[in-house]
């Protein structure tokens, strides 16, 4: 973000203010730190002009998914054998 922010030569004051957030958190999410909420990152996207961009995080995660895949088989598995 901080390089899309950089080519359009906007300021981090500036983003911050139209994003809605102090400049803490958006050098927060030019940082990828954790605990930035996903609607920040959200308003920083819409400032840049990259909203459309946000449909495409973990799109093509074929990793994540495989991982997700064997961990809700193994879960399935677990609640079939938990009696009721």
């Amino acid at each position: 973000m901080k390089l899309a922010r950089l080519r359009r030569k906007l300021s981090a004051q500036l983003v911050a203010e139209r994003a809605g957030m102090s400049r803490t958190t958006l050098r927060a999410i030019e940082n990828g730190e954790a605990g930035v909420t996903l609607g920040a990152y959200a308003n920083v996207l819409m400032c840049l002009g990259l909203e459309n961009d946000l449909a495409r995080i973990g799109r093509d995660d074929e990793l994540g998914r495989k991982i997700q895949d064997a961990g809700l088989s193994t879960k399935a598995r677990a609640v079939q054998k938990v009696p009721l």
